[in-house]
């Protein structure tokens, strides 16, 4: 099994997908406690949850080098992304403290590198989920989908 993640600010669409890439569980998970506000850059700290999925686990990359230091992720030009990197980097560290192995994907591409990876395959897979599930499956499904398929092609 593994997971795919498109996050949002405050919230994240999950799929688990099987090695040949059925999908068995899809849903919204909430990022932050409720009460909380959902930029984690203006609060600090809580417990942070991440269920038992399989591995490994996809997240969409953030930039190499990106500073920790929430003074400086409070200023231009880092403010506009800290939010979701910040999102980003406890769910790998989650993972990753489980032993569960983290893929980092690239939100522009991963559709596209997924479809080229499946060749004839693509369309049945990323979007025949809508018709075998039904609504919702929207563009955060395909791409928390494409993300399992890449994830399964980097494993070793």
């Amino acid at each position: 099994m593994r997971l795919g993640v498109a996050h949002h600010l405050g919230w994240a669409v999950a799929v688990t997908a099987s090695s040949d890439h059925e999908v068995h569980d899809r849903r919204r998970i909430e990022l932050v406690d409720s009460g909380l506000p959902a930029a984690p850059v203006h609060h600090v700290g809580g417990p942070h949850a991440l269920h038992r999925p399989g591995a490994p686990v996809s997240l969409a990359a953030w930039p190499p080098g990106f500073p920790e230091d929430i003074a400086v992720q409070r200023r231009v030009p880092y403010e506009s992304r800290a939010d979701s990197v910040m999102y980003r980097q406890v769910l790998a560290d989650a993972a990753r403290r489980r032993g569960w192995a983290v893929h980092l994907y690239e939100a522009k591409s991963v559709e596209p590198d997924a479809t080229r990876l499946l060749g004839a395959r693509a369309h049945d897979v990323l979007h025949g989920p809508r018709a075998t599930l039904g609504p919702p499956w929207s563009k955060d499904h395909r791409m928390a989908l494409a993300a399992t398929v890449l994830a399964g092609s980097a494993a070793p």
